[in-house]
């Protein structure tokens, strides 16, 4: 059994997530999502889809990304 790195539950399902910057174990995708996914510069969330990104900071949408001053940027045409 492994250890979650966010919560340390042990669980024999756990699984590890690499990426180019970081990696880890997790007992859920939701320990996953805590751990590496971006959160918008905005309004804070973390995301988990594509969201945007300008000049290197992450926005979770297009709105927060306008609301942050960033012209240009749609969420479709």
């Amino acid at each position: 059994m492994a250890r979650c790195d966010v919560c340390g539950n042990e669980y024999d399902k756990a699984f590890t997530v690499k990426t180019p910057h970081a990696s880890g174990t997790f007992d859920s995708f939701e320990c996953a999502i805590h751990a590496l996914a971006p959160t918008c510069a905005h309004c804070k969330c973390k995301i988990i889809g594509h969201g945007a990104e300008h000049n290197g900071v992450f926005y979770c949408c297009a709105h927060c990304a306008k609301q942050s001053g960033v012209k240009g940027i749609d969420d479709r045409i």
